[in-house]
């Protein structure tokens, strides 16, 4: 079976998620989001608004996360 690094929800409305972060991990979001808006001239984005497309990054390269995909979406050979 393939390993996964994180789940998915298959949902394309979007939904509000509250979650606790390590404070290491929340300073790091703050960081990347100051990165951010140094290199594009943009104002500093809220780190929450980074967390979906880093989670859908993610999961675009994950490739155990692809691997069962083509699996779960390919129709299934009929052998006979």
């Amino acid at each position: 079976m393939t390993k996964l690094k994180i789940g998915e929800l298959p949902d394309e409305r979007p939904v509000k998620v509250s979650a606790e972060l390590p404070a290491s991990v929340h300073r790091d979001l703050l960081a990347y989001a100051k990165a951010l808006a140094s290199e594009s001239g943009q104002p500093i984005v809220e780190p929450g608004k980074l967390i979906a497309p880093m989670l859908a990054r993610f999961m675009a390269t994950d490739r155990g996360f692809a691997k069962l995909r083509r699996a779960v979406h390919s129709p299934e050979v009929s052998r006979g």
